[in-house]
This record gives structure tokens, sequence and C-alpha cells, in this order.
């Protein structure tokens, strides 16, 4: 995943350093909150499965260019659900780095805008996860229209992400307005895949709630006491 090299350049990619700081404190303060409620042995086991997933869904996953970035299948909702918000955070931002350093390194320039792009809405969806699904209902007890929602609302903050940098890269130009359009129409792809995965992951999580139950899965993923 990553925003094409020359949408953002000069002094106004201080920007992105900016948010992606923002964004790191923010899940360090979740690590925090996690560490106290799970522990470190937790933390870092959900962190490091997280990590190697996102890993292999960057490089394994279909993936391909359009207009302003990549659509790739980043099943940040999955992530979510599986492992908790600060994992999740950590795994997307350490595999999204991998990434970078061992198979595109000139992505590693638009590191902060990247990463931001994927945070950001993973905090989002934790706020919108907290009103649609009731306080009592474990994750592996959703439907599809719970599971849609949350993954239109990440996948739709990573396009809106995406565009807000191309705008503030490039400007109202009519090019860029239409290969940004471009890539928000193919994401609608990601959109409609994600929450068949999403409901798929849970149904198998339910047949095996005794391993949901472990410190390698998000403590609500089987079970809301």
């Amino acid at each position: 995943m990553h925003i094409e090299p020359g949408i953002v350049d000069g002094a106004k990619i201080v920007l992105s350093y900016a948010t992606a700081s923002g964004a790191a404190l923010f899940t360090l303060k979740s690590a925090r909150e996690e560490l106290g409620c799970r522990g470190l042995f937790s933390l870092t086991a959900r962190s490091t499965i997280a990590t190697a997933l996102v890993f292999s869904f960057f490089e394994i996953l279909p993936h391909y260019p359009v207009g302003v970035s990549e659509v790739h299948l980043i099943l940040g909702s999955t992530l979510f659900l599986l492992f908790g918000a600060a994992p999740a955070a950590i795994g997307l931002a350490a595999g999204l780095l991998l990434q970078g350093m061992f198979f595109a390194p000139f992505d590693l320039p638009q590191y902060g805008m990247n990463v931001t792009t994927l945070l950001v809405p993973l905090f989002a969806l934790q706020v919108i996860a907290s009103k649609v699904i009731k306080p009592n209902t474990p994750y592996v007890d959703l439907d599809y229209r719970q599971a849609l929602t949350l993954s239109a609302a990440y996948q739709g903050g990573i396009v809106s992400w995406v565009a807000f940098w191309a705008l503030y890269g490039h400007g109202f130009t009519i090019e860029n307005l239409l290969s940004i359009g471009s890539f928000g129409l193919a994401y609608m792809a990601v959109i409609l895949i994600e929450p068949l995965v999403d409901v798929m992951v849970l149904a198998a999580a339910r047949s095996a709630r005794d391993v949901s139950r472990t410190g390698f899965f998000e403590a609500r993923l089987a079970s809301a006491k």
C-alpha cells in the first residue's frame, strides 16, 4: 500500500511527519492500556501475529496500482476484531515498514502518509465499533451487516485520507480528481469482499472458542464479559 511517489513532495511532506507522530502517540496510549489489561505477553504476541499478517497481505494478496495509490486487501477490520486496536495498529505500522525496507524502498519517503492513512481510520473504527456493537456482544456473534459497517468505515477512511494527500499535493485539477475517483471506485471491491472475510474468520473463531479465548486474540473476540 503506498501513496505514489511525487504526489506530495518538498516542504509539504512535513505534514505527514506530524500526522504520523499523532497516530504513533495514540498507538502508544492504546498499547499502554492493553499492557495494563492483558500484560506484555499478550500484547507482544498479538502485535507480532498482526505484523506477520499485514506483511503477507501486502506482499502475497493481489494488489494493483489505480490512480493515486494501490488497491490492497488490507483487512483492517479483521485485524481489529481478532487482535484489538493497539496490536492491529502496531501490526499495520510494522508490516508497512517491513515492506518498505525489504521490497519497496521507494515507499519509505511516503511512510508518514501511508501509516497515517492506515492508522487513523483504524482508531475511528474503534469508536464506530463501540456504537454499532452492543456491549454484551462477543465479536464472533457479529452479523454481515455489522461487519459491512466496520469494513466500510475503515476502507472509507483510507479512501478519504488518500484523497486528502492527493488534493494536498496536486490540488483540484481535473486529472487529479479523475485519478482520485478511479482509486475510490476500485476500492469498492474491497468494501464488498472484506465483510465476507470477517464473517468467515469470525465463524472459524466461534467454532474454536477455547483457542479464541487465549492471549493470542482480542479478549472480546469470544467473550464480552
